[in-house]
């Protein structure tokens, strides 16, 4: 009676003891192909796009992934989201090679969203502008140009004279989502200005002093000149003088598909609103897109006597000829013109 005790209690632990291996056992597979499947690479070999809505579920992120071929399996998405419970970011997603889904996972926790970077130059037209975005992808040329027109509205507060967004698309970096439209990239553009006038202090007249900035920001890009450059506008406006500006000439030309590359004494005396040389006063809006340093300038210029100035981009030394009368500025142009002859130029 006591063996049989014995070999029913052996028989009981050899059986428990095999239970447990094989549970052991489940468990490590079932470890292993969990693991296999976030850590495994798995992927597009080639550019793939995904573009995840505002609002979507955890489950329709995995479906979109999946459907695309980005992740071998959505189960192992929603696994892997449900274990580090980050905040999926809306936007849209570029992948070229195979990823662990931690990985792809960890890049939309961060929002790392596919961009297109575009660089607006300080004293750009928008022109030059939609020049760069068609150049980005962004649709033609023009698509940009009418857009900008029909959404001047969106500087009405600050510019009720404004007929086109020029002046107000501030010179940045930008980086746009890859399916921007050209509205979209006109209200990220002033949105950026709104903010620099705001940090600036920006008030009263803003027609006339992004009008005086774009001016300033045309004629010379060296920063210790730019309150000088301005006080001569003012000064030359003081005395009802033609403020004889070349960017703005251009900026007259370019509207009106006249502008060759080079000013002609012919430009000078089209009459265009844009003509400083024929008619005293601003021109009528701004002439390009100015930055911090020239806004700066418009808003606070130099207390001076100059009346005239031959521009640093004009000047073989690099830097503007500042005149209080004629003749010292004959003088500047003279010189101006001596070192271009030395130079080779003509």
């Amino acid at each position: 009676m006591v063996r049989r005790r014995r070999t029913s209690r052996k028989k009981r632990n050899s059986g428990a003891a095999g239970i447990f291996l094989a549970a052991c056992f489940v468990l490590l597979l079932g470890a292993a192909a969990v693991a296999w499947l976030a850590l495994a690479p798995y992927g597009p070999e080639s550019e793939t796009f995904v573009e995840v809505a505002p609002g979507s579920s955890t489950v329709k992120i995995g479906q979109q992934l999946e459907a695309a071929g980005v992740v071998r399996s959505q189960f192992g998405f929603d696994l892997v989201r449900w274990l580090k419970r980050g905040k999926l970011r809306a936007g849209e997603y570029r992948f070229d090679h195979p990823a662990a889904i931690t990985e792809v996972y960890a890049r939309i926790v961060r929002g790392d969203v596919f961009t297109k970077t575009v660089t607006i130059p300080e004293g750009a037209t928008i022109f030059d502008i939609a020049a760069r975005l068609e150049q980005a992808g962004f649709g033609t040329r023009q698509d940009f140009l009418d857009a900008q027109a029909k959404a001047a509205g969106l500087v009405a507060d600050l510019d009720p004279e404004a007929r086109s967004l020029e002046g107000y698309l501030f010179p940045d970096t930008y980086h746009f989502a890859r399916k921007a439209t050209p509205e979209q990239l006109c209200a990220t553009m002033v949105r950026r200005f709104r903010v620099i006038a705001g940090q600036l202090g920006l008030k009263g007249n803003v027609h006339r002093v992004v009008t005086m900035a774009s001016l300033v920001e045309r004629e010379t890009a060296v920063d210790a000149e730019r309150p000088l450059v301005a006080s001569v506008f003012e000064n030359r406006l003081a005395k009802k003088m033609p403020l004889a500006t070349d960017p703005s000439v251009i900026y007259g030309l370019e509207l009106e598909g006249q502008w060759r590359g080079a000013i002609y004494q012919s430009d000078l005396q089209r009459k265009t609103p844009y003509n400083t040389y024929l008619y005293a006063g601003l021109p009528p809006g701004p002439v390009g897109n100015p930055g911090v340093r020239s806004l700066r300038a418009a808003m606070e210029p130099a207390h001076t006597n100059y009346l005239y100035f031959v521009a640093a981009g004009a000047n073989a030394q690099g830097r503007s000829l500042f005149a209080t009368t004629l003749d010292e500025h004959n003088h500047n142009v003279a010189g101006y013109r001596h070192a271009v002859k030395r130079a080779g130029g003509r």
